[in-house]
């Protein structure tokens, strides 16, 4: 008996880079700038997968990684070289992992909701710190800064128009997932899904477990740091308001939404959370969080694998 085809998954991941790779041709400019938000966003909430899905610990301090990385990448702007992007990126990503770094060495002591709830409390305490050290941070007005050219200074640049920017967010959102995914599947990948499964059997077995996911929060941190460079990038400042633990509950409803433990799941939960959004504010204006919350309810009932699993077996079926 003939076994029914199944869906490829590398041609429709191909398929939609391709029209990714197309959409600045064919998109007017409000809609090219948020499809560019959208990919942003999606790396934030795929960083936060490699905890939620395949750690099997809840993290809400992902906004604090993503708003240290929005202040390091505009202090080094303002402050030490403001055409250089790549100096941004690192000044982001350093801020970012030693914030992770911090918040792993404490929160990875402790499990389940305890896990979270530290994390929490740092954010905050980080929200706190930079909304109210305002010599530093500009508190609640935030920083402003002229977006840097691309290139390497010196040599050549290129002024970073909204496509090449939406090129350059796309590049750095496939490189980030394709690393990413080939961590989840590497020898380090699987010992995180053992902590997942079974936390204690993994630690009786050997494994040291805290250094497993103090790694595992470091490595979280530095890609929902490199998406708050992006997002500081495309915007031109950074607000306190990204470091509201708000941002991390809203990075968990994307996973949710999307299917945790899939990577592309969270992107996915991420776009459909955000073009509903878009889309009910336009009509319901001030209360379109009533629908939006309806709607996420309705995902959580009906598909609990989330969208990118229910499409799977549709596909397959």
């Amino acid at each position: 008996m003939r076994r029914p085809p199944t869906f490829d998954y590398w041609t429709g991941f191909l398929a939609v880079v391709g029209l990714l790779i197309v959409a600045p041709l064919l998109l007017p400019g409000f809609w090219l700038r948020f499809l560019t938000e959208i990919l942003i966003w999606g790396l934030l909430a795929m960083s936060s997968d490699l905890l939620i899905g395949y750690t099997g610990i809840v993290s809400f301090g992902h906004s604090a990684f993503f708003g240290l990385g929005m202040y390091g990448a505009a202090a080094a702007l303002l402050a030490v070289a403001p055409h250089n992007l790549w100096l941004a990126t690192a000044f982001g990503l350093l801020a970012a992992g030693a914030v992770a770094a911090f918040v792993a060495f404490f929160s990875t002591r402790l499990r389940d909701i305890y896990f979270a709830i530290t994390t929490l409390i740092f954010s905050q305490i980080f929200y706190v710190i930079i909304f109210t050290w305002t010599a530093l941070t500009g508190g609640e007005n935030g920083l402003i800064f002229s977006r840097p050219p691309f290139g390497i200074p010196g040599l050549f640049t290129l002024r970073l128009t909204p496509s090449l920017l939406h090129w350059l967010v796309l590049a750095v959102v496939i490189g980030s997932y394709l690393l990413l995914r080939r961590i989840t599947r590497s020898p380090f990948g699987m010992v995180l899904q053992s902590i997942r499964e079974n936390e204690s059997r993994t630690r009786a077995i050997g494994y040291p477990v805290e250094r497993y996911k103090i790694v595992a929060v470091m490595l979280s941190g530095l890609f929902a740091g490199l998406a708050g460079v992006l997002y500081a990038v495309q915007n031109e400042f950074a607000s306190p308001d990204f470091v509201f633990f708000v941002v991390s509950g809203e990075v968990v409803i994307y996973n949710v939404i999307g299917g945790v433990g899939t990577l592309v799941g969270p992107i996915v939960g991420a776009a459909f959370f955000l073009l509903l959004r878009e889309a009910l504010s336009r009509f319901f204006t001030e209360y379109y969080l009533i629908p939006l919350g309806i709607a996420f309810i309705a995902v959580v009932i009906f598909m609990p694998q989330g969208l990118l699993g229910f499409a799977r077996e549709w596909l397959n079926r």
